[in-house]
């Protein structure tokens, strides 16, 4: 294994870092994603300006005793520091005021009692077009399959990333790599994708290389969810989604989600999105507790 270097992003208390880690654990992307005991892992790959790109690897574990997360790299991105923990800031949501959040969330409680736990926080992303794309691929299908999509367009297309550690092995294909491939819509085929997922996936790239199309927190998530409902296959369901994870929007929500509905059973989703106008303007924080809910419970 390759030299490392150790850094601390602190939080504040309480955060529940083992909800996060759970539910990267589920959707973690082989080659390029391990969650392994008390730690997320993953492979990294940055575009450096003239068409460089620096690689590497992280993991980041807790440490509640401190509230900080520790974030190791992989000395291939030390000088990069400032970038990847600016990201893993995002992903792992650790701005948020959890007090403030749990205040307005205090009336799920009535609808499911024991959902409204401070210091829940949301799953944001590391890379948004690989968050994009696993979105589409886990439309209608279980999120097990969608994985193994996933993970058959890295093995096919994703670059080789030397990390040293079994597991990490690739990246997930860039948008301009993705529109490289001659015939998406059959190369894709070829691993299980249906056409129409494909030419979902190829219009996000072409947008998002064409600069038409932005899925990072700095932009206006409004404008962007717009941008994304206006992608035939992109329904309102995968834009709150891709709002919550890839823009950092705090008050996405997804009333026919299969999660929220099962956390809600005797409502209809009109009805869910009535009772979800209580807990604005944290209504993403909402779905994570709501989702939460169910294993907890």
């Amino acid at each position: 294994m390759t030299s490392e270097e150790t850094v601390r992003i602190g939080y504040r208390a309480p955060y529940r870092f083992d909800k996060l880690l759970a539910f990267f654990g589920r959707r973690a992307l082989e080659g390029v994603e391990l969650v392994e005991g008390e730690s997320y892992a993953r492979t990294v790959r940055l575009a450096l300006p003239g068409g460089d790109e620096a690689q590497g690897w992280l993991r980041v574990t807790d440490d509640s005793s401190s509230q900080s997360l520790i974030l190791t790299i992989s000395d291939s991105l030390i000088n990069y520091e400032p970038r990847v923990s600016a990201r893993i800031r995002r992903q792992f949501d650790v701005e948020t005021d959890p007090q403030a959040v749990h205040e307005s969330l205090r009336s799920l409680d009535e609808a499911v009692p024991g959902a409204a736990v401070e210091g829940t926080r949301v799953p944001g992303c590391f890379d948004s077009f690989e968050t994009a794309c696993r979105a589409v691929l886990g439309q209608q299908v279980t999120v097990a399959a969608a994985g193994r999509f996933a993970a058959r367009i890295v093995e096919s297309y994703g670059s080789l990333v030397e990390t040293g550690i079994a597991g990490l092995t690739h990246a997930f294909p860039t948008p301009a790599e993705v529109l490289a491939i001659d015939d998406v819509e059959t190369a894709f085929g070829t691993l299980g994708v249906i056409r129409s997922r494909s030419r979902t996936i190829v219009e996000l790239a072409r947008l998002i290389e064409a600069g038409e199309l932005s899925l990072c927190p700095e932009v206006d998530a409004k404008d962007q969810m717009e941008r994304l409902l206006a992608i035939r296959g992109i329904g309102p369901w995968s834009a709150n989604y891709l709002a919550m994870r890839t823009l950092g929007h705090p008050d996405a929500f997804m009333e026919t989600d299969v999660g929220v509905a099962q956390a809600l059973p005797e409502l209809t989703p009109r009805e869910r999105r009535a009772l979800a106008e209580r807990w604005r303007p944290w209504r993403s924080y909402a779905n994570v507790c709501l989702w939460n809910s169910l294993e907890d419970g």
